[in-house]
């Protein structure tokens, strides 16, 4: 396929990896900020159970052959399919991202076997004006919005202390790992679009992840029992805190706040200079005020856009 007679589309190989992430790299700069995102984030994304670049990506190349934009397709569920993509900053404005968009559409039709009641989520930059129009123009509508949240530990930071009846400590892999799983399971059951993963799924994932290392993770326990969850991981120089979670019957006792510190002064101790996560804006359960409390700072903003596969109008012009 190709775009005004410069760029083509064509599969992605997971050599060009590398390529993508500079795309993505170049993309977050491009707004003078940090970069958040980066490698690691792709390297992530590529990791998942079940995903094949060929099968669930697009890349779009110029006439040099050099990749200026990428976008893919994926569903971890039946009936949802979850896709986003980015474009070079040199290169937008020239109907890539639309081409993109209608690629992994098409990708999304075929993971979900054409039913009309599947949905695609999309996820963009929160101040990328001209996507936001794009998704709108076929069909999508914004649904949630994220941040992601980021504590500067350059210096010493200390540990907090354990609530009272509490432990917190470091987990024993493989031993706790089933414990740790329901804890999550239960803590996130009515998150918004939250949906249950099987066991043996979720390990290979975690143990998938770049910068996998259960030493970064660490568990509350009351008794003997596993009541709170903390996990992590290590992307480079950013400390990475993948979930906290505690038992309904647990909260409200500080746990959740001494498992943060707790991450902190371990990713310190490393010399990681900043430890960063991803939580949901309209969170019911106040896990934004927590952060805050702790001290981490909103460094990016990025929402999520959805319709139903058989909502779109394909003769709809992009604007």
């Amino acid at each position: 396929m190709s775009v005004d007679d410069t760029y083509v589309l064509r599969p992605v190989e997971r050599r060009d990896l590398t390529a993508v992430a500079a795309v993505l790299i170049e993309a977050e700069r491009d707004d003078g900020r940090e970069v958040v995102l980066g490698e690691e984030f792709v390297r992530s994304e590529w990791g998942r159970a079940g995903f094949e670049p060929r099968v669930h990506a697009v890349a779009a190349v110029d006439r040099a052959g050099e990749i200026v934009g990428f976008a893919q397709a994926f569903g971890e569920e039946p009936t949802i399919v979850e896709c986003w993509g980015v474009v070079h900053p040199d290169h937008r404005g020239r109907g890539v991202g639309g081409a993109l968009l209608r690629a992994v559409e098409g990708r999304a039709a075929e993971l979900l076997a054409g039913d009309p009641g599947g949905r695609v989520r999309h996820a963009i930059e929160a101040r990328d004006r001209a996507a936001a129009a794009l998704l709108r123009a076929r069909g999508f509508e914004r649904v949630r919005h994220f941040w992601h949240m980021e504590k500067d530990v350059s210096g010493p930071v200390e540990r907090a202390m354990d609530p009272d009846g509490i432990t917190i400590g470091p987990i024993r892999a493989p031993d706790d790992l089933p414990a740790i799983h329901a804890v999550l399971d239960e803590a996130f059951a009515e998150d918004w679009g939250y949906h249950p993963e099987p066991f043996e799924r979720w390990v290979a994932e975690q143990a998938g992840e770049p910068g996998h290392d259960p030493a970064l993770w660490a568990k509350a326990s009351d008794g003997a029992d596993v009541v709170g969850v903390l996990t992590a991981t290590l992307w480079g120089d950013r400390g990475w805190i993948g979930e906290v979670g505690v038992r309904r019957s647990h909260r409200g006792r500080g746990i959740a706040s001494a498992l943060l510190r707790r991450s902190f002064a371990t990713f310190a101790d490393r010399g990681v200079p900043r430890v960063l996560l991803n939580v949901d804006a309209e969170n019911p359960t106040g896990a934004t005020a927590l952060y805050e409390r702790a001290g981490m700072r909103v460094v990016k903003r990025w929402d999520l856009w959805e319709r139903s596969l058989g909502a779109i109008d394909r003769s709809r012009p992009d604007p």
